[in-house]
């Protein structure tokens, strides 16, 4: 009887490094299909190809961040409903990261050369919010998508108008994130502290602007 928790507990850690090396190495593929605009063609300049290709990138980066995180809370947590939560929204996620991945290829563009080190990074940060309690690890998921939201809100304004498969798959993207942060409000997340809403937004400022590069 007592070495189910450790069994359960090497299962999941498993099951984690599994998911990093899926994340990391693997095609991703996804569960539904890719939003597309079949009746409207892109034809970009090469300015504006290398410009989507930077943008998509760096949206690739916050998916791969997004496995990290829900990864890691699904580790941290030990309520099995809110774990089950964590997965479900994980495997949504995973949508994004296949549509991003291969829109990049479609751009000629590749990943961030850092995925890596974003993903350990996340997956730290996922696991510390989850040694805060379930709460505060909820509400750690509603500022996420929060921010996420932000940020692909202002993407849509940066990519090019005649770029429609990028702005479709951007677009789903951004009424998911919406609907993760409610689910997460609904949960019974924590509001966080000021201070820690401004690191989250700092931290996510160095990433977006080195994945544009990088």
């Amino acid at each position: 009887m007592k070495a189910q928790p450790m069994t359960t507990a090497l299962d999941l850690a498993l099951n984690a490094a599994d998911g990093a090396l899926r994340t990391l190495f693997a095609k991703p593929r996804a569960s539904r299909t890719c939003p597309t605009v079949p009746s409207e063609a892109t034809d970009l300049s090469p300015q504006e190809k290398d410009l989507s290709g930077a943008l998509m990138r760096v949206n690739h980066v916050g998916e791969v961040c997004a496995q990290a995180l829900y990864a890691a809370q699904a580790l941290g947590t030990r309520d099995p409903v809110l774990r089950k939560h964590f997965i479900k929204a994980s495997q949504e996620e995973g949508d994004h990261l296949a549509w991003t991945h291969d829109r990049l290829d479609e751009l000629g563009a590749r990943p961030s050369l850092l995925n890596p080190l974003w993903y350990a990074g996340a997956f730290g940060l996922g696991l510390v919010a989850s040694r805060l309690g379930d709460p505060l690890s909820l509400g750690f998921v509603v500022e996420t998508e929060r921010q996420v939201e932000a940020h692909l809100a202002s993407h849509l304004e940066r990519l090019p108008e005649g770029d429609h498969e990028s702005r479709a798959i951007v677009a789903q993207m951004k009424d998911d994130e919406a609907q993760h942060a409610r689910a997460a409000e609904n949960s019974g997340a924590r509001q966080l502290p000021a201070p820690v809403k401004l690191l989250m937004r700092s931290a996510a400022k160095v990433m977006t602007t080195v994945a544009h590069r990088i």
